[in-house]
């Protein structure tokens, strides 16, 4: 390809890019050739496109997150003498020489994202010792922005616009640098560090009052298991200035690694309220404030040194990485299921999880023997609740140290006949492992004597991969092969205690806080890849608490750690996940009640009214899982009336079983999202994007959880639709564009079907592979045409990987009444050839036999 050169110079003030001298071009990317330094376009697909500016290179950071690609992208250049541009079939960056910005436009030529001239920096630093820069980047945001993102995290928002954030790993929080857009638009922030989203530059810090403050004594979580902590919170106060009116974004550091209490108020009004054992030392708030001097007071733990940082929400969206080698960042175009789909494309499709990791799993912390699992597994069967998991949560290790990989075998004296037993039942058994070993016990010691640890922790050093390949041997050859058990629980992945921050990682060779966020990206590598190896017939399975970017790619479900029980909590969880689905990672899950709970859970009212609504709400989320600190969770356990409850809506998402099971191969073969916010389906609906805590269950269902005690009716939007919605449980019809107050029961939450639906729905069953009721229903909701692919496969091996799997595709021809059922595409061994369909539509109810060939039904 021909070589091009460019009147350009490119300056640098401490350092803002300028614009100078030439440009390079070969097959893959663009090199423009600035004073201080080089700006490269890279073209990764049709619709995104790498920046990368550097000045002097450091060489720190291996490529962890983008796969290999073989293929060339095929891109044009246009240039004259005031631009340079890169044409892709859906997306084109403009280099204004003048200004030396980027200005990204979609298939259409609209412009969807611009960078703020002077916005791009780079300032050298060091890091123990090491070179670094401080990289920045500013874009224009306009002021009607939505921005969804960076993760999952406790703040609450949804749409994160204006909003600083710190992005860190820590226990009830996931830092992932991806934003979505409503404008057509995505932006990976290529950075494996700590990063900050809308940097706050003006702070005070709070002085702390003089008594002591009010001690309180709890049972929590450590690295170390159980233990008993008495905390002493005190009130911590300041003022600070502002310039003038406006909406102000807001981030509180505690000071500390984890927070207690996250309370903030300012003039008197409280801004944030959420207690819970452990929260992340960042929270965040948007607040209105008038010109002059302004009061705050931050209530917190004795040891906390907290400091307020603001900044003047205005019509910008900035990355800012303390530790650096470059700014780089990954643009995407397209709408949100397009930006999506291409950033996997590039960083990693997601495998299946098996067929059952879609049922109920069952959780409590904790199981204290082998007895004690399998009496409340086979009670599961007693009482006819449908279950396919059961979790063995930490401590199973006993004498032999913290995740010494062996059971203790006084109380788990048959861990492979444990295992038996629960497969005899139809059920599964996933098993607490953690990246932490005692280095007392036998299987520490061994690791020490390598130097397989991250210095002064007990955190192995995934970053060194003779480290890794040890761990993985280890938990293969005394966990895996002997027992066979199912699914892996990978838990405190961050690492907790943000534990790579001032420590030397892979040997000493580099700082840690150029992997800072990136440490359960290799952990769940390892065990994701080990899996493949050394059990390459079953589907992996593995919860983790942490994540980054690219882990969709080893199938991991993560879900939103230890957090507390109340109605805030809860409705922040809702948010928080949708986060991470805007974010790409598509697998996730809450401890549903709560992982902290109240000591008479079994008989407070109140609280099993919370309890049900996160279960129900559960349902509908991309796993169901239950869990609880030092609580017996099993449905029976609270009455009666709540076990009913809590029974039909596990029945339910047995019955949705299908209908989940087909978006999953959605997800997984065309890059789909399963949780969906409201940007993926009402684009364009300005109400419908303020709404953070409904979303899309598949692209069909609504739901609309119900966070406040004692309601009779639930505040529901309708988005815009033509179709309307029809309410899943009574059948009445609404419009949609509209708000609808929603009876309510303690027994239902909203819940909607789209106008122009195809749902199915299967008969009851005790796992996933219980035939007990074999005819299908298939319910047709009229309104508009409609479709929905019905997917099968084995359910529980690779095998779909060779395209071992059926598709039969069901279509509703609005105008005729017509359902029409395609010739089933595909095979897979043990798929039945003949299928009983009970279809209902209002105007009809009649059971079909389907034996793969197209059939038609007029339902009028």
């Amino acid at each position: 390809m021909e070589r091009i050169l460019l009147s350009l110079f490119l300056f640098t003030t401490g350092i803002q890019l300028c614009f100078a001298s030439n440009s390079t071009r070969n097959d893959n990317y663009i090199n423009v050739k600035a004073r201080e330094g080089t700006l490269t376009l890279q073209p990764l697909n049709q619709n995104a496109i790498r920046v990368r500016f550097t000045i002097f290179p450091v060489n720190c950071t291996d490529e962890l997150v983008y796969l290999p690609s073989e293929t060339e992208v095929k891109y044009q250049v246009t240039e004259d003498d005031n631009s340079l541009s890169i044409h892709l079939d859906s997306l084109s960056a403009v280099f204004d020489k003048r200004h030396s910005t980027l200005t990204f436009t979609d298939v259409d030529g609209r412009t969807i994202l611009q960078e703020k001239a002077g916005g791009r920096s780079l300032h050298p630093t060091t890091v123990q010792g090491d070179s670094a820069y401080i990289a920045e980047q500013r874009f224009i945001s306009p002021e009607d922005e939505h921005l969804f993102g960076t993760g999952q995290f406790q703040d609450g928002y949804l749409n994160i616009r204006g909003l600083s954030r710190r992005l860190t790993q820590v226990n009830t929080q996931i830092s992932v640098p991806f934003v979505l857009s409503d404008k057509g638009y995505g932006i990976l922030w290529n950075n494996y560090g700590m990063t900050d989203f809308n940097p706050a530059d003006n702070n005070v810090r709070l002085i702390p009052e003089t008594s002591d403050g009010q001690a309180v004594t709890v049972n929590t979580t450590s690295t170390s298991g159980n233990k008993v902590e008495t905390r002493n919170f005190k009130l911590f106060s300041a003022e600070f200035n502002v310039d003038e009116d406006g909406q102000y974004g807001l981030l509180l550091d505690v000071g500390q690694s984890m927070a207690r209490k996250h309370c903030i108020t300012v003039d008197g009004q409280n801004v944030v309220d959420v207690n819970n054992l452990w929260l992340p030392p960042t929270t965040s708030a948007i607040v209105n404030l008038k010109k002059g001097r302004h009061s705050v007071e931050v209530r917190g733990e004795k040891n906390d040194a907290p400091v307020l940082y603001w900044r003047k929400v205005n019509d910008e969206t900035i990355f800012r990485s303390p530790v650096a080698e470059a700014v780089d960042y990954t643009v995407f175009s397209g709408n949100a299921d397009d930006v999506i789909a291409s950033y996997r494309r590039l960083t990693g499709h997601v495998p299946m999880p098996p067929l059952w990791a879609f049922g109920y799993i069952h959780c409590r912390e904790r199981y204290n023997s082998q007895a004690e699992l399998l009496e409340n597994a086979s009670e599961f069967r007693h009482r006819g609740i449908p279950a396919d998991v059961i979790v063995q949560d930490w401590q199973w290790w006993g004498k032999y140290g913290w995740n010494a990989m062996q059971f203790d075998e006084d109380k788990y004296p048959d861990p492979a006949e444990m295992v038996r037993e629960l497969h005899d039942m139809d059920m599964r058994l996933m098993l607490s492992v953690w990246s932490r070993i005692d280095r007392n016990s036998a299987l520490g010691k061994e690791t020490d004597s390598h130097g397989y640890y991250i210095p002064g922790t007990e955190w192995i050093d995934f970053f060194n991969p003779e480290a890794a390949s040890f761990y993985w041997d280890n938990f293969s050859r005394r966990l895996l092969k002997p027992y066979g058990i199912d699914a892996w629980w990978q838990d405190a992945t961050e690492p907790e205690n943000d534990d790579l921050l001032n420590r030397r990682i892979n040997n000493g060779k580099t700082p840690g806080e150029f992997y800072r966020n990136i440490y359960p990206l290799l952990v769940n590598k390892t065990v994701y890849k080990g899996l493949r190896k050394d059990d390459p017939g079953r589907r992996a399975m593995i919860l983790t608490r942490s994540a980054f970017t690219g882990i969709q790619r080893y199938g991991v479900v993560t879900w939103s750690g230890d957090v507390g029980n109340d109605w805030e909590t809860l409705r922040r969880q809702i948010a928080g996940g949708l986060g991470q689905m805007a974010s790409g990672i598509p697998w996730w899950t809450y401890d549903a009640g709560g992982f902290f709970r109240p000591s008479d859970q079994y008989t407070d009212s109140g609280y099993q009214e919370r309890m049900l609504r996160w279960i129900q709400a559960g349902t509908f989320l991309p796993l169901m899982r239950v869990h609880g600190y030092m609580s017996q969770t099993e449905p029976w356990r609270y009455g009666e009336r709540v076990e009913g409850i809590i029974s039909k809506f596990i029945a339910l998402r047995y019955r949705l079983l299908s209908y989940i099971y087909s978006h999953a191969a959605e997800v997984a073969l065309h890059d789909g999202t399963l949780m969906r916010p409201l940007i993926f389906d009402f684009p364009n609906d300005k109400e419908a994007l303020k709404q953070c805590g409904e979303y899309m269950f598949g692209k069909s269902l609504l739901i609309n959880p119900v966070t406040e005690g004692g309601v009779t009716a639930w505040t529901t939007y309708l988005p815009e639709t033509d179709a309307g919605w029809i309410d899943f449980w009574t059948g009445n019809q609404y419009d949609g564009g509209r708000y609808v107050d929603v009876p309510v029961s303690i027994d239902m939450i909203p819940v909607f079907v789209r106008g122009g639906t195809i749902l199915p729905l299967d008969g009851g069953r005790q796992h996933v592979y219980d035939k007990a009721d074999s005819v299908q229903e298939i319910r047709i909701y009229p309104g508009a045409d409609a479709s929905f692919t019905l997917y099968e496969d084995e359910g529980n091996n690779y095998n779909y990987e060779h395209g071992a799997y059926c598709n039969i595709k069901f279509r509703w021809d609005n105008g005729t009444h017509t359902l029409t059922i395609e010739d089933r595409q595909g095979e897979y061994p043990g798929m039945k050839q003949n299928r009983s369909f009970h279809i209902i539509s209002p105007d009809t109810d009649k059971t079909i036999i389907y034996s793969g060939k197209k059939i038609s039904i007029k339902l009028k």
